[in-house]
């Protein structure tokens, strides 16, 4: 790969800055977890596919990467600040099951979503309840910093530099979303370790110098980027509504505990926000959209990849069923280009792709520019001055930034039966036999009864096409 510059928006400063990694042998990132209560919606896991995608060009580029992702399985409450019931307390009631096994199912969904969207596994998976000593240890070394109240331990964030600085946070009113909790000394102060109300035992609680209990959330990520990571590492990657809140609240700790200005990772990437304007996109209402939602609907889960890949991370998307059936037609569109030169591969090599390669590397090099990329890959595949060979060569890079499988991917897996259909894909293939017999016959009424019959049951008749048929997918 060339020596073509990377170029990262850095939320810390609110600027484009040249990335120059802490060291080249190994670029070190930290993206926060899900809270694993439930099943992650699709705004969820548009922040896990950027941080993918940050790691795929990083790599692409040459530097090796470890990435860290968190397990957060304690201590985040139902508000992201200092009010409500912890997440897990409450899934865990209102399911009558134990918190491990709400987090042992939910994880393993996640988990399960991010193989679906071809999302790189990280080098390591962190869980919040394996570093409670940690947690404990950080503690104790910033609680000259703290202070004790009925409710457990809070930080006094007047005791660091600039606090709030990344999210822009400088009067009161700034953060006026943040719940007050009696005895708090300022407005943005949080909690460090969070007592066990009276005569209440939590399913997950420990022993500590400040009572039994268990950690705040912001705590876990200070403690496993550090112990995982180190401090300073590279990246610290999420959705921009950590910026307002937790992200700032890592870094006043990471500070005191350094007794140093150094936030803990020198750039601070975030992903804006999946709107969808039907108002489904939060799982406090229990009806959300989650990944399983658009496979259920006939969506290949890379569609919604590359629908993510159509816009910048840090523009806001919106989620419309059309803008997901658009991405997915420009998806099986990409399989059928490279089917064709396969097709016609004879091994020769013919053209020169660097040209495109180097858009390519210019594209995503200028802080992830995938919308970019995208149009260069069309471009490629069509351009008949290369061959097919030559082609499909170049094919695999963009497919190691992009990561939709397209060197792997067939047709068929494409064609994802919904829940809603009432045929099987069995009794598809027994009338289109029918159908073709049909028309050898010329008995073209019956050939156009049966065709009619499968569009009536959402089934789309492709004549000369290889595939033969397609789900007709409702929007």
């Amino acid at each position: 790969m060339s020596s073509s510059p990377l170029t990262f928006y850095n939320s810390l400063t609110r600027s484009l800055e040249p990335f120059v990694p802490i060291d080249p042998r190994l670029v070190r990132i930290y993206t926060c977890g899900p809270t694993v209560y439930n099943y992650q919606h699709i705004g969820n896991m548009r922040a896990f596919l950027f941080a993918d995608t940050l790691g795929r060009v990083l790599r692409w580029k040459g530097f090796p990467t470890k990435h860290v992702i968190n397990i957060t399985d304690v201590g985040h409450l139902t508000s992201d600040a200092d009010a409500g019931d912890d997440k897990m307390e409450k899934a865990a009631a209102a399911q009558a099951k134990s918190i491990w096994e709400i987090a042992a199912h939910y994880t393993a969904a996640f988990k399960g979503d991010v193989a679906r969207l071809n999302i790189d596994p990280p080098a390591e998976w962190t869980v919040a309840t394996d570093h409670i000593p940690q947690m404990i240890e950080f503690a104790r070394r910033i609680e000259q910093d703290c202070y004790l109240i009925e409710g457990g331990l809070y930080f006094d964030t007047t005791r660091v530099p600039d606090y709030g600085s990344l999210a822009r946070a400088v009067s009161d009113a700034g953060e006026s979303r943040i719940d007050p909790v009696s005895g708090k000394r300022h407005p943005h102060d949080f909690a460090i370790w969070r007592r066990s109300p009276p005569g209440e035992q939590r399913q997950m609680e420990w022993d500590s110098p400040w009572g039994k209990g268990a950690p705040g959330w912001h705590l876990e990520c200070s403690v496993m980027s550090l112990q995982h990571l180190g401090h300073p590492f590279d990246i610290h990657t999420g959705g921009i509504d950590h910026r307002e809140i937790h992200h700032p609240n890592e870094i006043a700790q990471n500070q005191a505990f350094c007794r140093c200005d150094d936030t803990g990772a020198r750039l601070w990437m975030h992903n804006n926000f999946l709107v969808d304007r039907g108002g489904k996109m939060s799982k406090s209402t229990g009806q959300f959209l989650r990944l399983q939602t658009l496979v259920d609907a006939g969506f290949h889960p890379l569609a919604y990849r590359m629908m993510c890949l159509q816009a910048h991370y840090r523009s806001e998307l919106e989620f419309t069923w059309e803008n997901l059936a658009a991405a997915f037609t420009r998806l099986k569109r990409l399989v059928i280009a490279r089917d064709g030169l396969r097709a016609r591969d004879d091994g020769t090599r013919e053209g020169d792709a660097e040209p495109y390669l180097a858009r390519l590397e210019e594209a995503v090099g200028d802080d992830l520019g995938t919308p970019r990329a995208l149009p260069v890959l069309d471009e490629l595949l069509a351009d008949k001055r290369l061959s097919p060979a030559t082609r499909l060569q170049a094919l695999g890079d963009f497919d190691a930034v992009l990561g939709l499988n397209l060197t792997t991917l067939t047709r068929t897996e494409l064609r994802v039966r919904p829940v809603t259909a009432i045929v099987t894909e069995a009794e598809i293939d027994a009338q289109l036999a029918a159908r073709k017999e049909a028309r050898a016959a010329k008995n073209f009424a019956r050939s156009d009864e049966i065709r009619d019959a499968l569009a009536a049951a959402g089934v789309e008749v492709m004549d000369g096409d290889a595939l033969a048929w397609d789900w007709k997918l409702a929007l």
